[in-house]
Order: C-alpha cells, then sequence, then structure tokens
C-alpha cells in the first residue's frame, strides 16, 4: 500500500502518529482485508485492536454485510457457548425459546473475536470446527448449522505461553494466526504521545465547553517518559481527568508529575547498566543496577584489604558507608570465591538496601550542590525517580 492509503485510512478511522511500526501494522491490515483469512491481531490492552477489524472488514468483500464484536472474556464460561452458537428450547434452565447465536447473525460478514486467549478450551474446540468446515451446533441441538463468517480475533497475551500450558490449543493458534498483525504499545511510540494528547484535550475542550489544557516543554518530556501501562485507553482518561480538575490550563512538569500513573506499578524493561536517556531510565532498576555495582566494588576493596593485612589479632575494616566488617585472623584467606561468602557473614545488619539507595542520593546530590537533575543524571535515573526518593527517604536538601 502507498504512504497515501496509509494516511487516508489514519484519518478515517482516527488513528494518530507516524510511528513505522504503527504504520506496518496498517498496511498489512489493507493489504489482508480483500483476502478472505483469519487474521489475530496482536497487541497490549487499550491500544486500539478493534479499530483493525473494522480496517479489515471495510476494505473487505463482506464490507455490506455485518460485523460483530465479542468480548470473549467479558462472557461467563457457562453461556460463551450460548452467545456464539445459539441454543435451542429447553437445552438448559431460562432457554425457553431456540435462540441464534452470533455466528449466524454474522453470517455473511465478519466476527471480531476480542480477548480470544480467554476462551474456555470446550469454546475453542466448537471455534476450530467453524474454522475448518463452517458448520457448528447449537446448545442442546443435533442439528449442523452452516455459516459463513471471516474471522478476526485479538489478544493481548502471550498465545505461545498459553499452548504450553495447556489453556490455548495449537491447532487453533495455527488456523487463527494465518496472518498476525501486531499493534505496538504506547512506550514504543514515544514520539505519538504529544500528539494523541492534544487530540483528546480538544476533543475534552469541545465536550465540556472549557479552556483546552497545554502542556509546556517538562510536561511534555514527562509525558512521554510515562509508561501507559493502559496505553492509548488509560493515555485518554489521564487527559480528560486532568482536563477537568485542573484550573490552570497551561500544565507545567511540577504539577503534572502529581497526576501521572505511579511508576511503582510499571513493569519495567530489561535492566541496562548504562544511561541511555530514552525514557527507559523511568524505573527503578537502574538504580538498583548501581546499587548492586557499588557493593560488588566495595566487597572486592575488602577483599583485597583484608589479605594485605596480617598477625594474630582479629581485623576490622571500616568501609566508607561505617559498616564494620570484622574479619578473625585466624580464618584462612584463600581470595577465592568462598572468601566473599565469609566476609558477608560479618556483614552488619545496617548493610541493607534501602541504606545504601538513599546514601547513593545523597551522596549525588551534594556532588552536585542539591541539583536534582544532575544528580539522577549520574544514578542514572530519571527527574521523577529522585524526586519520590528523596521524599521517600525523608532527604533534606
Amino acid at each position: 500500500m502507498t504512504t497515501e492509503e496509509i494516511q487516508q485510512t489514519k484519518q478515517k478511522y482516527g488513528i494518530i502518529g507516524g510511528n513505522d511500526q504503527l504504520n506496518h501494522a496498517i498496511n498489512v491490515a489493507l493489504q489482508v482485508a480483500p483476502i478472505d483469512i483469519s487474521v489475530l491481531i496482536l497487541g497490549e490492552s487499550g491500544v486500539g485492536k478493534e479499530i483493525f477489524s473494522h480496517i479489515i472488514h471495510d476494505n473487505s468483500p463482506r464490507k455490506n454485510k455485518k460485523l460483530l464484536a465479542v468480548n470473549c472474556g467479558a462472557i461467563p464460561e457457562g453461556t460463551i457457548d450460548s452467545e456464539l452458537f445459539g441454543h435451542v428450547k429447553g437445552s438448559f434452565t431460562n432457554a425457553l425459546s431456540d435462540r441464534k447465536g452470533l455466528f449466524e447473525e454474522a453470517d455473511g460478514g465478519t466476527i471480531f473475536l476480542d480477548e480470544i486467549g480467554e476462551m474456555p478450551l470446550s469454546t475453542q474446540a466448537r471455534l476450530l470446527r467453524i474454522l475448518e468446515t463452517g458448520e457448528f451446533l447449537r446448545v442442546g441441538s443435533s442439528s449442523v448449522q452452516r455459516t459463513d463468517v471471516r474471522i478476526v480475533a485479538a489478544t493481548n497475551v502471550n498465545l505461545n505461553e498459553a499452548i504450553r500450558a495447556k489453556r490455548f490449543r495449537e491447532d487453533l493458534y495455527y488456523r487463527l494466526a494465518v496472518v498476525p498483525i501486531r499493534i505496538p504499545p504506547l512506550r514504543e511510540r514515544k514520539q505519538d504521545i504529544p500528539r494523541l494528547f492534544r487530540r483528546f484535550a480538544e476533543e475534552f475542550s469541545e465536550k465540556w465547553r472549557i479552556p483546552k489544557i497545554t502542556l509546556l516543554p517538562d510536561a511534555v518530556e514527562l509525558l512521554t517518559q510515562c509508561y501507559w501501562r493502559g496505553n492509548i485507553r488509560e493515555l485518554k482518561n489521564f487527559v480528560e481527568k486532568i482536563s477537568v480538575i485542573l484550573p490552570e490550563r497551561e500544565i507545567d512538569g511540577e504539577t503534572l508529575r502529581q497526576y501521572l500513573p505511579d511508576e511503582g506499578n510499571v513493569s519495567l524493561p530489561a535492566i541496562s547498566v548504562s544511561s541511555n536517556h530514552n525514557g527507559n531510565n523511568d524505573n527503578e532498576r537502574e538504580l538498583l543496577v548501581k546499587m548492586f555495582w557499588d557493593m560488588s566494588k566495595q566487597i572486592q576493596s575488602l577483599q583485597e584489604k583484608i589479605q594485605e593485612l596480617s598477625g594474630d589479632q582479629p581485623i576490622t575494616v571500616t568501609t566508607h558507608d561505617n559498616v564494620e566488617i570484622t574479619k578473625p585472623s585466624s580464618t584462612p584467606i584463600s581470595g577465592q570465591r568462598n572468601d566473599i561468602t565469609d566476609i558477608e557473614e560479618y556483614v552488619d545488619e545496617r548493610f541493607s538496601l534501602p541504606d545504601i539507595e538513599r546514601d547513593s542520593i545523597i551522596k549525588a546530590l551534594r556532588k552536585h550542590n542539591n541539583n536534582r537533575r544532575k544528580a539522577a543524571e549520574e544514578l542514572g535515573i530519571s527527574s521523577r525517580t529522585i524526586y519520590r526518593k528523596i521524599s521517600q527517604y525523608n532527604i533534606d536538601l
């Protein structure tokens, strides 16, 4: 598909962003739409998977027929078969008459099965039969029904892991994932976040008839560093909240920080010792990495000091953290790995991670004359994290 066709699709469905992965997903959806095969849309909750089901349906030969959406995770296990395949009178309590299921209702059209990973195994077997033969049975009936339905499925779970855990059928997975489309999470589209914010701010300004909120540069930086576990849905709710409750219309970073989602609930990316300042720093793992790195250097230094010492008296070494480590001279010092275990046995209980963390922050702040931004850079963490840690540890500046 051409860039112009992708851009037209974005405008039609209100998709905002220029991310390459997003453009690729739209391109694949447009290419596969005219071909009557199953599609599996992959992406976290809130990324807009249902929009892609509309793109596929609206650009297919079935566009004049129904598109029905079903959230498989929202239907109780005891009733999902009836909802999807229908039932006959008397097949269960309160089945007072025959009823068509959604696969009959969508005949000739498309059915969107959202959260397919939550579908019960027994229902998965019924769905597999439809994919293979187009046939199904209503609940309580022995009469075979036929339907001509295109299936577009979506999930926010790892189906390969679900297969290994025996929660999802492997044969069904391969029938659904003829063409997989992955929609990137918001944290992989950081350049799109300010644009989405502006769009939502305009929408809520019109909806609630209030002046539009805008962000100052430092607030924009904080916004893009946030993890956004709930992706676009969470961002939209966040913009609506601050549009309504904040009296000021120009929001600075300090104000915005008070309302951003708690980063303590973040599911963190891989650990990186180096500071790359690309948005992945906004977490506590990098600080922990630095702490453990400092600890290992202290232990190595202590080993070297102990090996240099001799005599019959017990040896006491005080670290720069005011932690005393006593090593009896009668204990052989071989310089091997087991020495580390010996040393650790004499470490004072004050040698705790919170103490090390607090001490590291204080030292960095003193080094940079309480400049929190520079201290955060040295520690390899974000400004948000150091602000919160200063408050958590009651550090006086």
